[in-house]
């Protein structure tokens, strides 16, 4: 009697894994409408801008406004561009990213939750590994919209995440001094995701 509750038992949840897979959205950044920015503040004086050329984004959720999506991150060091390839190579150097010892920077969501009484901002809550130290940051974001592009004909969401990171949390420049550049940067990631 046993035998046919387990086999029924066994379907029922083959059915509703089958049912979480189908439902959840898989979205990935399209890099020729994306940017990771960041500026830090150069000797007290002006905001230097800078990117991140290789990096790939991806964004999983169940439902519809996002409110329980993951977002992860990855990029390559060694894309870093200032607009100065002098500037670009020291920061690549172990002055600063030191990208032959540590070529990537990672970033894993462990929350994603709505801002109360907000329709499209929330708090995203992970943990950003770079220059070999982990550590928990807290980022915004703005949900700009989903629509079908025109050509492609593939839904795409627009996403712009900010936030505030300490470079000497991360040992990145550490003998540079915070009035030649400062501890403080600001990240800025404007995202176009594409819906797998």
């Amino acid at each position: 009697m046993k035998r046919p509750v387990t086999i029924v038992a066994a379907a029922f949840a083959g059915l509703m894994l089958s049912f979480t897979v189908a439902t959840s959205s898989i979205w990935t950044s399209d890099a020729v409408h994306s940017r990771l920015g960041f500026s830090v503040k150069h000797m007290g004086l002006s905001d230097l801008n800078g990117d991140f050329k290789e990096y790939e984004v991806k964004m999983t959720a169940t439902k519809e406004d996002f409110s329980d999506a993951k977002v992860e991150v990855s990029g390559a060091i060694n894309s870093i561009n200032t607009g100065s390839e002098m500037r670009d190579g020291h920061l690549k150097s172990a002055d600063f990213f030191d990208a032959e010892k540590f070529p990537k920077f990672t970033f894993v969501s462990k929350s994603f939750t709505k801002v109360a009484k907000s329709k499209n901002e929330y708090t995203v809550v992970g943990d950003l590994t770079l220059h070999g130290v982990t550590k928990e940051v807290t980022m915004n974001a703005v949900y700009n919209g989903t629509i079908t592009h025109p050509m492609n004909k593939k839904e795409v969401s627009g996403f712009k995440m900010t936030g505030v990171i300490k470079r000497m949390d991360y040992g990145v420049g550490a003998t540079t001094p915070v009035n030649a550049a400062s501890d403080e940067v600001k990240i800025t990631c404007d995202l176009e995701l594409v819906k797998e």
